[in-house]
């Protein structure tokens, strides 16, 4: 959205009588109420986990509870589009998720990479087969975070850059699995937690270097979720849930509001 010189020199005058009244911080509210927003990228993003889904949004689930949502409540953008859409991959985004940047937006927030990297077959074989299967599988993970992935993320990340060349773009990572010998005493044993635990890390640089060449801002949800691993007795993620499979290793609304939406306006 672009302002009228008379709709301008009307904001700049309230801006003044804000400042003057309550200071720095109705500013900034002031500042971001002028901001079209657009939330893309996979289930972290559109909230699978912490429920309270959009009937309209299918099997993309984006939840009134997904940290976009709780920041478009709370700073009341101008726009707001939300196209965040459940075991969403790269090409899912450049395919079904861009249609609502323009030259006008001015925020992206995005998480994305996870799927591309077969996290939910990672989880899938830790979980059902023997402890070498699945640190095997973590690294046949790895190998394509580092082979694969860059030139995926950047076929993003470019696509991004087209489409909404003035944007802020920021690019958020995915928190660490398990608190190690945490309070779980069952399951996964501890080597395999400690391989999920260095895979994500290895997916969050990975994908932090490539936000960074783009010029993009990485944000990193992992101090928000320390100590609110799987095992920690205050988590803020699933663990297994084998009557809504789907949510599990996904945060819940705990994780949302008090991870994901807090390391997203740290950066904004």
């Amino acid at each position: 959205m672009r302002l009228s010189r008379s709709a301008a020199l009307s904001s700049s005058l309230l801006l003044g009588a804000v400042l003057a009244l309550t200071g720095s911080g109705a500013a900034q509210a002031a500042e971001t109420a002028a901001l079209d927003y657009v939330a893309l990228g996979d289930s972290y993003s559109s909230g699978v986990g912490s429920g309270s889904y959009d009937s309209a949004s299918g099997d993309c689930k984006r939840s009134t509870k997904a940290y976009p949502v709780l920041w478009k409540n709370a700073h009341a953008p101008s726009s707001f589009a939300f196209t965040a859409c459940s075991g969403a991959r790269t090409g899912d985004v450049t395919a079904n998720q861009l249609g609502p940047l323009s030259a006008a937006t001015d925020l992206v927030s995005i998480t994305i990479g996870g799927n591309d990297a077969g996290f939910a077959d990672v989880m899938t074989t830790c979980v059902l087969e023997s402890e070498a299967t699945c640190i095997n599988r973590v690294n046949q993970a790895k190998a394509y975070v580092d082979t694969t992935l860059p030139g995926k993320l950047d076929s993003v990340y470019n696509a991004i850059s087209s489409k909404a060349p003035a944007a802020h773009v920021v690019v958020l990572g995915y928190p660490r699995f398990y608190q190690l010998s945490g309070s779980c005493v069952a399951g996964l044993s501890e080597n395999e937690r400690s391989a999920i635990n260095s895979a994500s890390d290895y997916l969050n640089a990975a994908t932090a270097k490539r936000a960074a060449d783009h010029g993009f801002t990485f944000a990193s949800v992992v101090p928000a979720f320390t100590g609110h691993e799987i095992c920690s007795g205050s988590a803020w993620l699933h663990s297994l849930n084998w009557l809504n499979i789907g949510e599990s290793y996904h945060p819940t609304a705990a994780g949302q509001s008090g991870g994901y939406l807090p390391s997203f306006n740290g950066v904004v």
